[in-house]
């Protein structure tokens, strides 16, 4: 049976080269947010997103994945510079996770190259990788592996580095002893992120309601938005970062200039982007975006963002391009909710 010793030697060795900000293991036990997270649920918060609801089981017992399983190694990667850049810049303001090419198969990669190092030594061992995309409770294992504490917004949160980070996970059959201390919860009264939020989707504390969410409603929803919500998503096309701009933490991380920056709404209006998109095909939107992230909205969804922003920033040069949608099958209503505000 190899040696905790022998782990930490070879895992400190080998993930230097692929620049994770940082790295832990912890035991697969009971989820501690397992019971919040049940709730969360059961009040509906999770929107359209059923899958979340059904993948419940291995979220509650990850060793479902193996039998074998007995731990996980839990690393972060930062995306603020985004790691896996375009040479061409999108115009249109974006969450800064998706400010690159879509960082999965790239992450991916990663923890697959990591593993396979330590198979190099640990050969009878085994080791499954995964990002967010595969249904496990990243933040809590995160969190049990002292990489940071779940703030306020819903977001791991570590004091030296912020919360700009993406997450991943190595399941595998090494038994390995909790090394470091879970991060104390360094929120205190701090209430930033739920005051900032556009549209009030962080309930409480912890409690982020995706019926309200911006990111929500422009990536993952197949639908439209109610109206209530509308004029509160402002330029915002894909995603939204504001529950994360405004934390202290990311302001001692990153800087407070940069944050307010990115806090606040952009300066430029890109005019020909949108009507791009608009006026674009369903297919020619497909191939265009086929290794970004904002294919998760597919074309429609990009169409319907667009709507939303030429609405809430009156671009009235745009309206012939929004009464060509009119008669759209699906973005009738929005069309016609967008021409209202150019009113």
């Amino acid at each position: 049976m190899p040696s905790q010793v022998d782990f930490v030697a070879k895992l400190t060795q080998v993930s230097a080269r692929f620049s994770f900000s940082q790295v832990g293991w912890t035991r697969l036990e009971t989820p501690l947010s397992l019971a919040l997270y049940k709730d969360w649920l059961e009040a509906g918060h999770h929107g359209e997103m059923e899958y979340l609801q059904r993948h419940l089981p291995l979220k509650e017992n990850p060793a479902l994945w193996s039998p074998r399983a007995r731990s996980a190694i839990v690393v972060a990667k930062n995306y603020f510079p985004h790691p896996y850049s375009t040479i061409e810049t999108f115009p249109l303001r974006t969450a800064l996770y998706a400010a690159g090419e879509d960082y999965h198969q790239h992450f991916r990669r990663e923890l697959e190259g990591l593993a396979a190092a330590l198979k190099a030594d640990f050969v009878n061992e085994e080791f499954l990788c995964f990002t967010d995309s595969a249904p496990v409770l990243e933040r809590d294992l995160a969190a049990r592996a002292g990489l940071g504490w779940v703030g306020k917004n819903s977001c791991l949160i570590h004091p030296k580095k912020g919360s700009l980070f993406f997450i991943g996970e190595i399941l595998t059959s090494l038994d390995l002893e909790n090394r470091e201390p879970m991060t104390p919860d360094f929120c205190g009264t701090c209430e930033r992120c739920i005051q900032a939020c556009p549209t009030k989707a962080i309930e409480s504390p912890r409690v982020l309601n995706a019926n309200k969410c911006i990111s929500y409603w422009t990536i993952e929803a197949k639908g439209t938005a109610p109206e209530n919500l509308r004029k509160q998503f402002g330029d915002w096309f894909f995603g939204c970062d504001i529950c994360q701009t405004v934390c202290p933490w990311n302001e001692k991380a990153f800087g407070k200039t940069a944050m307010q920056k990115l806090s606040a709404p952009q300066s430029h209006v890109p005019l020909e982007e949108l009507r791009s998109i608009l006026t674009s095909s369903n297919k020619s939107l497909g191939n265009r975006f086929t290794a970004l992230p904002y294919s998760r909205a597919r074309a429609q969804g990009l169409k319907r963002n667009a709507l939303y922003v030429i609405g809430n920033l009156k671009i009235v040069h745009l309206k012939p391009e929004v009464e060509a949608l009119l008669e759209h099958e699906v973005l009738s209503d929005l069309a016609h909710w967008t021409l209202n505000q150019l009113a």
